[in-house]
């Protein structure tokens, strides 16, 4: 199976003022193309994972009987792969409040703000490039931290319910450096709270 980019599930320009149309043109058409491409070209030389999707070969990297080399370029491209094609929904202009997903961050962190603000310090206090995630962990419970690079959770058997992009690429042309300018006016594209 050769993986395609998918188009936004929104025009480029719809969550501006947050996120400008030139960054989300850069970051899904040229960073996200990138990854699609430099995956494909990994997953050609192994035919018998055409019909695996990449979540589950991203769950099943650590043991997948593949060169070293060819793994690392999986984490990295697959990786970046799969973790923006879910970026992308869960941004949006309208938000969608997903009723359960607040009940148990009231439950996890105390509530919806405390939650936030633990994936907000956990974007912002992020060193270098990398994602933060709220996540439910093995045992189900919710999780918020980050991983540097393009790693996902998958890896680590977790579930992927929220991410923010601290990668500069998703940013840089609008905030420069106040990655926490960024994040603080990313909540507001979020959908789900």
């Amino acid at each position: 199976m050769k993986y395609e980019l998918s188009p936004l599930p929104y025009a480029y320009n719809a969550l501006e003022p947050y996120i400008d149309e030139q960054t989300m043109r850069i970051h899904h058409d040229k960073h996200h193309q990138a990854y699609t491409d430099k995956m494909n070209a990994v997953l050609e030389k192994y035919p018998a994972f055409a019909q695996t999707p990449i979540e589950e070969l991203l769950q099943k990297l650590p043991t997948l009987e593949i060169d070293e080399k060819d793994r690392s370029l999986l984490r990295n491209n697959g990786g970046g792969y799969a973790n923006h094609a879910f970026f992308w929904t869960v941004m949006g202009p309208e938000k969608e409040i997903d009723e359960g997903l607040v009940e148990e961050a009231k439950k996890t962190f105390g509530t919806v703000e405390e939650c936030k603000q633990a994936l907000g310090e956990a974007a912002t206090n992020h060193f270098g490039s990398g994602w933060a995630w709220l996540v439910r962990d093995e045992q189900g419970l919710l999780k918020a931290y980050s991983l540097p690079n393009q790693d996902s959770p998958l890896t680590l058997g977790h579930t992927p319910l929220v991410c923010i992009d601290v990668w500069e690429h998703a940013y840089y042309l609008k905030y420069q450096n106040r990655r926490t300018e960024y994040i603080e006016n990313w909540w507001k594209v979020l959908k789900f709270f």
